[in-house]
């Protein structure tokens, strides 16, 4: 059974430390605890009670064998959102967000399968009918579709749930799963709209430590669940 954090190691993590307080939303205002240097402190007690429903959701979905995408586009979220996602082999986004990946699923995966194709052909030697030139555009092509794509590559029907990092960051994500009737979890700073998503955990959402942490119990979640 995972275990949730004490109130010391989510200190540690710096999850607590939210943004000035004129950045304030006001749908946060119970999730904040005090200030302290003109900054919003967020309340852990309350980010403990919220993180414990998400991580039983995740274990859920994981259970019934359900696909949970893994988002996070910014300098901060990226490395632990493509490690934890890989351990827990699910699919993610790091670099830019495609429009339309949840909403026009079947236009998306065109390029998945495009991206598979050219892979197989590759492995297979049928490029050496090309000329190095060709070769070389060819390669570039796989290059820049693994950019886009290459994390969902495993995903082949819209997921059934979506973890965000930043909701303002990723607020086309946000949408798309709301339009979808996508269940969302995700990390939610004081500057976002908890309301946005279903399962909001109140932490921070720039601090690569509050980052690794909140995603690495998604993944163990995951794990648990009989995900992996």
């Amino acid at each position: 059974m995972i275990k949730i954090p004490t109130t010391d190691e989510l200190f540690e993590a710096a999850v607590h430390c939210g943004h000035s307080v004129g950045k304030l939303h006001p749908q946060m205002k119970p999730y904040t605890h005090s200030i302290k240097n003109n900054v919003h402190l967020i309340d852990l007690e309350k980010t403990k009670e919220s993180l414990k429903k998400a991580l039983d959701f995740v274990k859920e979905v994981a259970a019934k064998k359900g696909k949970i995408l893994f988002v996070g586009t910014k300098a901060t979220a990226q490395a632990a959102i493509k490690k934890y996602a890989e351990e827990a082999n699910m699919p993610y986004v790091v670099e830019r967000w495609l429009g339309g990946t949840l909403t026009n699923f079947s236009t998306i995966n065109s390029l998945v399968k495009k991206l598979k194709k050219m892979e197989e052909e590759k492995a297979k030697g049928e490029w050496e009918k090309y000329t190095k030139r060709e070769r070389l555009e060819l390669d570039r092509e796989i290059e820049r579709l693994n950019l886009f794509v290459g994390g969902i590559k495993n995903l082949d029907k819209i997921p059934e749930a979506i973890y965000i990092v930043d909701l303002r960051e990723e607020r086309t994500a946000v949408r798309e799963a709301r339009k979808a009737k996508i269940k969302s979890i995700g990390l939610v700073d004081v500057n976002c709209d908890p309301t946005e998503i279903d399962f909001p955990i109140p932490a921070n959402d720039d601090a690569v430590k509050s980052v690794e942490l909140i995603t690495r119990l998604v993944a163990e979640a995951i794990k648990e669940g009989g995900g992996k």
